[in-house]
């Protein structure tokens, strides 16, 4: 679809919704697949910018059909309008995104809490029968780039201090052998932006954004949240554990999350716009897990080269 303005989504949105005419209407967000618009800080619509958004944003409501009945976890009831041009709508879950500064100013009662409820929503999600979410539009979750790729595009624009401590992570990667849990049905994408975080009652009130979960394997699931703090996802691991009974890699992990950041860089590596801030997000984890993760990766087993 074409770019609209502020004008037109409020056009669009009380067409289908007129009881909304005197409300208060403001860009949520601007990506590059949807614009999201907040209408009295209670209703988010989110309008695809071109026609496979389109499709994941029909595939995305058809998947929470499914998982909000199955989840403790709040997430979007989410409404497609078919238009033209089609939108979705849903009632806004009560809270704000939750990053790195946020998560070190709880205690450590919160921080637990907090958790338990992400370690809970993925053991949730984790046995919701496979062929029922392929059969709602599941699919196989993106491919990262290539250790070629990155080793050509990524490693150069590195900082040398770390270019090293990178190229460990990437032939690390390579030796991964294949999940031992398999590929499992995931969210894959649990990182801060995607949270309604109530700071004031230092609670976790919901979870939305679903369109790029899918099926991958079951150790991805846990990097996303390194992006808020590596101690939240050694806490959520634990959990998980504790509630699945099954017993999680730490040190794959910690080599997924470096190879992501890397990956991330590689597919930006020509976007002036992004470059910085992915060579940045880079130089961060590498601060954060410093020599003690360089040695870790390190003791590897014989290698085989699979990823993922």
């Amino acid at each position: 679809m074409t770019e609209l303005d502020a004008s037109e989504f409020r056009s669009l949105i009380i067409s289908v919704f007129p009881e909304l005419t005197a409300s208060v209407f403001k860009l949520a967000s601007k990506g590059w697949d949807l614009l999201a618009v907040d209408v009295d800080d209670t209703l988010i619509f989110k309008f695809p910018r071109h026609p496979s958004a389109e499709r994941a944003l029909v595939k995305e409501a058809a998947l929470l059909d499914i998982v909000r009945s199955s989840l403790s976890m709040a997430v979007p009831d989410m409404r497609i309008h078919e238009g033209p041009p089609i939108f979705s709508s849903h009632a806004k879950l009560d809270g704000e995104h939750l990053i790195a500064e946020d998560y070190d100013a709880l205690g450590e009662s919160d921080r637990q809490h907090l958790a338990e409820d992400l370690a809970r929503f993925y053991a949730e999600l984790h046995v919701l029968d496979a062929d029922r979410m392929r059969s709602a539009g599941a699919e196989t979750i993106q491919p990262w780039q290539s250790p070629e790729t990155v080793r050509i595009k990524t490693l150069p624009l590195l900082p040398p201090d770390i270019r090293s401590f990178a190229q460990v992570i990437v032939s690390d990667f390579e030796a991964l052998p294949p999940d031992p849990y398999g590929h499992i049905y995931g969210f894959f994408d649990g990182h801060g932006w995607n949270m309604a975080f109530d700071h004031a009652q230092r609670r976790l009130n919901g979870i939305y954004d679903f369109a790029d979960s899918g099926f991958g394997p079951l150790h991805q699931e846990f990097i996303y949240s390194n992006f808020i703090s590596p101690d939240l996802t050694a806490r959520i691991v634990s959990a998980y554990e504790m509630l699945t009974g099954r017993r999680l890699d730490r040190r794959r992990i910690a080599i997924l999350t470096g190879f992501h950041r890397l990956s991330e860089l590689a597919e930006f590596a020509d976007d002036p716009a992004y470059v910085e801030q992915m060579i940045r997000s880079a130089a961060t984890w590498a601060a954060v897990t410093g020599v003690g993760l360089a040695g870790m990766v390190t003791r590897t087993a014989p290698r085989r080269r699979r990823s993922g």
